[in-house]
C-alpha cells in the first residue's frame, strides 16, 4: 500500500467513525525538520498523527512489537515508520531518525517510551530530549485527549470525540557536556510540561504538581 492511499483511508476512518478535532495546527511549521512530541494512551495515537493536516510527511518511532501485528503493521509499513527496539539503546533507529529530521521531515515521539495505562501522563524517558539535541530542531508538543476508551467507544457503536493539540515549537538549551544526565532529566520534563499543558487537567499524572506545568499554565490563562 502506497503511503497516500493509506493517509486517505486513516481520514476517510476518523471523519466518518469519530468526531475528531486538530486545534492549533497553524503551530506546525509547514516545512522543515521537526519533532512532533505527544502522550500516548492508544493505539490510535500515531495514526491521529499521521493526518496532521499541515504535514503529510510524518514518520514516527514504533516499537517494533507491532511488526507481528497483523494490521498494525500494514499500516506503520505503508508510513515509513522507523522500527525500535524498546528492549535496548536503539542507536540506529534515533541515527535513522535524526537523518530523517536533517533532510527537513517530521518525526512522532511518545516521550513516555510506551502506552500509558493509567490514563494519563506517565514519567517521560530521555530519548526524545537527545533526539533533538542531536537533530538539532524545535520540538511541537502536542496533547491528544480521548482516544484511551475511543476503542470500546467504537466497539459500543458510540462516536467518539477525539482532540489533537498542537502547542507552538520551542527549542531545547544546548546540551552541557559536563552534566548530561541532568540536562536529559530537565529537558525530558521540559517536554513533557509542555505536552501537559495542552491537555485537560485529568491527563496530567506524574507531572500534576510539577513546577514547570504550573508556570505554563499561568502563562496561559
Amino acid at each position: 500500500m502506497e503511503r497516500k492511499t493509506l493517509l486517505k483511508l486513516i481520514s476517510y476512518a476518523f471523519r466518518h467513525l469519530t468526531r475528531t478535532e486538530f486545534v492549533g495546527v497553524e503551530n506546525v511549521p509547514t516545512t522543515g525538520g521537526i519533532i512532533i512530541a505527544t502522550n500516548h494512551m492508544s493505539r490510535l495515537d500515531v495514526p491521529l498523527l499521521f493526518i496532521t493536516p499541515n504535514r503529510p510527511d510524518i514518520s514516527a518511532l514504533a516499537a517494533d512489537k507491532y511488526k507481528k501485528h497483523p494490521l498494525f503493521s500494514i499500516i506503520l509499513n505503508a508510513a515509513k515508520v522507523i522500527w525500535l527496539d524498546r528492549e535496548k539503546a536503539d542507536f540506529s533507529a534515533l541515527s535513522a531518525a535524526r537523518q530523517y529530521i536533517q533532510d527537513g521531515g517530521a518525526i512522532g515521539i511518545a516521550p513516555e517510551g510506551t502506552r500509558s495505562n493509567t490514563r494519563a501522563l506517565i514519567e517521560g524517558k530521555p530519548g526524545a530530549a537527545l533526539l533533538a539535541a542531536r537533530a538539532q530542531c524545535p520540538i511541537v508538543p502536542v496533547g491528544i485527549a480521548g482516544t484511551e476508551s475511543a476503542i470500546m467507544k467504537l466497539m459500543a457503536f458510540h462516536f467518539p470525540r477525539l482532540v489533537v493539540r498542537y502547542g507552538k515549537p520551542f527549542w531545547l538549551p544546548p546540551m552541557s557536556q559536563r552534566d548530561r544526565s541532568s540536562w536529559l532529566n530537565r529537558c525530558t520534563d521540559e517536554i513533557m510540561c509542555q505536552i501537559a499543558a495542552l491537555l485537560p487537567e485529568q491527563y496530567h499524572g506524574f507531572y500534576r504538581d510539577h513546577p514547570r506545568l504550573r508556570v505554563l499554565l499561568n502563562s496561559t490563562s
